[in-house]
């Protein structure tokens, strides 16, 4: 076991240590990792309302809205018409473009590094694991 007995603590522990890797290395394009994931799944999604991209970055949807009114602000993400006309959707910009192709790369060669470290199958068996640690999983 590592310092702490506490899966939780420990998770967590590793998971700000990985989240610092990715910031990191795109912090030279003045965004981090977080953002970066709201660009790449608005850029997939597009157009896409607040509530669907929630739902696709398991997140609620004020947390995904807070985090859009900072991305709009760099000009990376801008409001559009949606299919449903209740609720706007959103898109990425000409420079939201430009910065997703830019930090892509840089994405990889993260992924990459954690890859090696973690070795074949690495993250694979990580995810097996902790898809284990469900509620109904847990109560058997």
């Amino acid at each position: 076991m590592t310092k702490s007995s506490c899966y939780c603590i420990t998770l967590r522990n590793a998971s700000r240590r990985l989240t610092s890797l990715y910031d990191e290395a795109l912090a030279p394009l003045g965004i981090n990792v977080t953002q970066f994931s709201q660009l790449r799944n608005i850029g997939r999604m597009q157009p896409v309302s607040l509530t669907d991209l929630g739902k696709r970055m398991e997140l609620d949807r004020s947390t995904v809205g807070r985090n859009t009114k900072i991305l709009e602000r760099m000009g990376l993400v801008t409001a559009a018409s949606a299919e449903d006309h209740r609720e706007s959707a959103l898109v990425l910009t000409g420079d939201g473009e430009v910065l997703l192709g830019q930090a892509l790369p840089i994405w990889e060669e993260v992924q990459a590094r954690i890859s090696r470290r973690l070795g074949p199958g690495g993250l694979e068996e990580i995810v097996s694991a902790l898809d284990m640690v469900t509620e109904d999983n847990l109560a058997n």
